[in-house]
């Protein structure tokens, strides 16, 4: 990743002094010296044992002092209980940026999002197809009801694929979501019900979503007869699931 890029991704980030970061594959630490100039802290989860210790000695300093805790681990191994806060001490916030895998994508949205500990904000270099999905796209999917159901998504600037070396085959995207919580659901029990309604809804694609949400008994409300899942804003689908 060339250094200008990373440093956008900070920026993109908008963390203020006393933020606490947590970055998901720090890799040879581009983003890590970015994040650690904005930042009151960076907790950064590497799964690589040989990019681990060369960030140790890379980072001796910011480690020692505390601005910098380096785990060594797979995200999806590390249970984080968010002990880690802003320096006020008022609340227990953090928030994520980080380069993932693409293979992740969609395990760390859910993995953060539907967490008892959510993060503030998400600052993630994405797929591009997968952030116009999200944010861009008139047709709404499972991953971009998910995401809009928790808090805000933005598509804040293509990353070409010239971008990085090697060049992976497709570009990339930087894609923010800010205001995360569950200011949409009142309980656990909606909440439940919301993912239950839209992966039933679109089940098959090719149905309408009055029959697919039927066929399994769920409430399919007053939506259109010949309404397809894709065609249906949040709203509705949260309407249902308050049902």
């Amino acid at each position: 990743m060339h250094a200008r890029i990373a440093e956008r991704i900070a920026d993109a980030a908008k963390l203020l002094s006393n933020s606490v970061v947590l970055e998901i594959g720090p890799g040879t630490g581009m983003l890590t010296r970015a994040l650690l100039q904005r930042a009151g802290k960076v907790i950064a989860v590497e799964a690589d044992q040989e990019l681990y210790e060369k960030l140790q000695v890379d980072f001796a300093s910011e480690i020692a002092s505390g601005q910098l805790e380096l785990i060594l681990d797979d995200i999806r191994n590390v249970y984080l209980n968010l002990r880690y806060s802003v320096k006020d001490g008022t609340s227990k916030k953090y928030e994520v940026v980080a380069n993932i895998p693409y293979y992740l994508t969609g395990e760390i949205f859910r993995m953060f999002l539907t967490a008892e500990h959510q993060p503030s904000s998400m600052t993630l270099l994405v797929q591009k197809e997968v952030a116009e999905r999200i944010e861009r796209s008139k047709k709404e999917s499972i991953l971009s009801l998910s995401v809009k159901a928790y808090g805000t998504p933005k598509y804040e600037f293509t990353v070409p694929r010239g971008a990085f070396k090697p060049a992976p085959n497709v570009d990339s995207a930087v894609l923010t979501i800010r205001d995360i919580s569950r200011k949409n659901f009142s309980t656990s029990e909606q909440e439940k019900q919301f993912f239950a309604l839209i992966h039933a809804g679109f089940a098959h694609k090719r149905k309408f979503v009055r029959k697919n949400l039927l066929e399994v008994g769920l409430p399919s409300g007053t939506i259109p007869e010949k309404a397809r899942a894709e065609d249906l804003p949040l709203a509705v689908w949260l309407t249902l699931a308050r049902i």
